[in-house]
Parts: structure tokens; sequence; C-alpha cells
């Protein structure tokens, strides 16, 4: 024993004490694991599937998207605006994202869908909660990012009061 240290732990320390100091003099630099992206600003497409009961909601629109990566915890803000049509959506969440590998986040948000315009939007006509589960992958070797999600919406019509489901995807820019 050497200090309360059995020979084992001795000889790890010790072997681990060479490595450091021969990764030193050879001018290596210590590697942190990182997230595979952070924030990013993107636009694609937003496709309503479901309708209320005057036929209105589904459709295709155009959207907005943007995420905010929190550094030292694995959420995020995001918004996502649905636009270009008779009807407009801004939804606002907060999600808890799970790194399933160096390229891709997996991740369920939490939120409210705000409505507006003449007709449903792809998720609804009312104010609602929403749930948003989605995909985010970086491209390897520059700054894009492909983003899925979709985005359901509870109690969000007001002729039919049922649940809006619509799916979005697009391409990011990570800034």
């Amino acid at each position: 024993m050497n200090g309360g240290m059995g020979r084992f732990e001795h000889w790890l320390a010790t072997v681990a004490a060479g490595v450091a100091l021969g990764a030193v003099a050879m001018g290596a630099v210590p590697v942190q694991a990182q997230v595979a992206y952070g924030s990013y600003i993107g636009a694609g497409a937003s496709v309503g599937l479901t309708e209320d009961d005057n036929g209105d909601g589904d459709g295709i629109s155009g959207v907005i998207a943007g995420r905010y990566r929190f550094l030292e915890a694995p959420i995020s803000a995001r918004a996502q605006a649905l636009v270009f049509g008779d009807s407009f959506a801004i939804v606002p969440t907060v999600s808890y994202d799970v790194p399933l590998n160096w390229n891709t986040d997996a991740y369920l948000g939490a939120g409210v869908a705000f409505t507006g315009g003449d007709e449903p939007s792809a998720v609804g006509d009312k104010t609602s909660f929403v749930l948003q589960p989605g995909v985010d992958y970086i491209m390897p070797n520059n700054n894009l990012v492909l983003f899925g999600n979709a985005i359901i919406a509870f109690d969000a019509y007001e002729n039919g009061g049922g649940t809006a489901l619509s799916l979005q995807g697009g391409v990011g820019v990570q800034f």
C-alpha cells in the first residue's frame, strides 16, 4: 500500500500521468465532447393533416422555424411561424432534447399555438396547447440543419373543437 492506494491504483495513476505527459510533450490538445449543432433559423413547408367540421384547416403553408439551444442543459426554446396563406400561426415551444448521435437530436416540445386569419391554419383557428415531437439533423461538414416535426394542437378548432395535426420540415442555418 502506498498512502492508502493499492498496487493497481498506484500503477493506474502512474500510467495515466505518463500518458498525459506524453500527450502534452507531443503537442496534443485535449478533446471535449460537443453537441452536434446549436441554434438555427430555417424555412420549409407545413402540411395540415386535419380539418374542422366545415372542412377547413388542412392544406399547405410555409414555415419559418427557429431554435435557441441552451448550452448547459438539454433544453431548447423553439418557435415556428406558419405563413403564406389565408391564415397564420405562431407556435412557441420549449423542448427537451435527446441526442441520438453526434449529428441527430430527437426532441419533445410543449407550448401554445396562436392563430389568426380568415380560415383555420394547419394547427387550427384558436389558441391551443401543443405538443411538438421532432428531429434535427446536422449535415456533416457545413452549417445546415435538416428539421422535421409534428405539431399536435389540442382543442384547436372553433367549429368542431378537435385536435389539429400538422407536419413541418425544412432546412436551417446554424448560428
